[in-house]
């Protein structure tokens, strides 16, 4: 599900892709009001399935810390406030959420960003961040 949702540098807010052109992408915004619009070769667009969170030991993919969040709060917005919430305040809920997160790589602003897309994306219905196996594949 991750792959197909965006961050669009320089826009506000998530977007999902809808379809491709030979050098454009077709994207649907994530909030209520569902506008879509051209994104082109030029802007610098990330699927959220490619960003990852530093721990201590390696880097944990986004979609396992939306999930972490997802169970910490029980599938509802999250209870802090990212805009008011301190800087201590916020290390401490992204130690619950991700205890041995890379506190020195991992910066407020991460973590503010983290907290947005989640609330961003459950408010619209979309929980499903850690694609499921599908029936057949070989477990690693």
């Amino acid at each position: 599900m991750l792959k197909t949702i965006l961050a669009i540098s320089g826009k506000p807010g998530l977007y999902k892709l809808v379809s491709q052109a030979r050098n454009m992408l077709i994207v649907e915004s994530v909030n209520a009001e569902r506008k879509r619009m051209p994104v082109y070769g030029s802007d610098k667009v990330i699927s959220l399935g490619d960003i990852a969170m530093y721990t201590d030991s390696d880097e944990v993919p986004l979609g396992e810390v939306l999930e972490a969040v997802k169970k910490k709060e029980n599938g509802a917005v999250a209870s802090v406030d990212y805009k008011k919430a301190s800087s201590d305040a916020l290390h401490a809920y992204m130690g619950e959420v991700l205890p041995d997160y890379d506190r020195d790589r991992v910066h407020t602003s991460d973590i503010k960003k983290l907290i947005q897309w989640y609330n961003l994306l459950v408010s619209n219905g979309e929980t499903e961040f850690v694609e499921a196996p599908q029936a057949g594949e070989a477990e690693e």
